[in-house]
């Protein structure tokens, strides 16, 4: 590389470490305000089952004034005290509907999600194309569509259900371990954009929960009860990454570990 160049990408480096001190960001890692749920309202995506379920439950529970559950078939969601919506986040005029017809939200959970078991070099190309629209492009559409929302609500907060596997890859999901590592950056790359708008953006990041849909796992597994409380404990708590068990723990910390000692197979 020649000095010109070598230059030109040290400058590219201090504009980027600047950048995290322009007073927007101070002011933002010093607190946006943090979340209360109680009167929030809030929109869950995947609503239907699962995880979904159990957060539009417990929001309830802790005294959220609205509820939307949203599902591809809304028929599916049976919760008593929510309001109802179709959604699929891959589809934009979808999400542009929602984003019409819940112009009162303060908080925006994005859990929709998919799992194809695909792996990168022999996987199925339209099975990691299909990872990527809904952990990534989905979640970015919800953003973008529900940012200007929040901001007219008095900034409220996003929150990205995320994985441990955003950190870890894993023969079998490796399509799934690099659309949640995306939605990982995505996560970070909005809450620096929407901190001036004062909107807190969370990621929430966990292992294998008991949902009811993991027939093919014979490991231990988390109750989603117990973990979706643990989410809503975080965010009030003003957390940026919600790591709600000790696999989550493990695979964050992984990062700046020696990749042969996490994965020896291919050490």
């Amino acid at each position: 590389m020649d000095h010109g160049a070598s230059s030109r990408c040290r400058a590219c480096v201090d504009a980027g470490v600047n950048s995290y001190r322009r007073p927007v960001d101070i002011t933002y890692y010093a607190g946006v305000a943090a979340m209360d749920i109680k009167d929030s309202v809030a929109l869950v995506t995947g609503a239907n089952r699962g995880l979904g379920r159990h957060l539009a439950q417990q929001l309830l529970e802790r005294g959220a004034a609205k509820v939307y559950a949203t599902a591809r078939r809304p028929e599916l969601v049976d919760l008593p005290g929510v309001e109802v919506l179709r959604l699929d986040i891959t589809d934009p005029e979808s999400v542009a509907q929602a984003a019409a017809a819940a112009q009162d939200v303060t908080l925006l959970v994005n859990n929709a999600g998919i799992a194809t078991f695909a792996d990168l070099v022999t996987g199925d190309k339209a099975a990691i194309r299909l990872e990527l629209e809904t952990a990534f492009w989905g979640t970015l559409e919800m953003v973008r569509a529900f940012a200007p929302i929040l901001r007219a609500n008095g900034g409220g907060a996003i929150v990205n259900l995320n994985s441990a596997m955003s950190w870890v890859a894993a023969d079998r999901a490796n399509a799934y371990h690099v659309a949640k590592a995306a939605q990982w950056a995505l996560t970070s790359g909005v809450r620096l954009e929407l901190a001036s708008q004062n909107t807190r953006v969370a990621g929430v990041y966990l292992g294998m929960t008991d949902t009811g849909h993991q027939q093919w796992w014979d490991g231990p597994m988390g109750d989603p009860a117990v973990a979706v409380g643990a989410m809503l404990d975080g965010l009030e708590a003003d957390q940026l990454e919600i790591l709600v068990d000790d696999l989550a723990t493990g695979a964050k910390a992984a990062l700046s570990a020696d990749p042969r000692d996490f994965y020896p197979a291919a050490a």
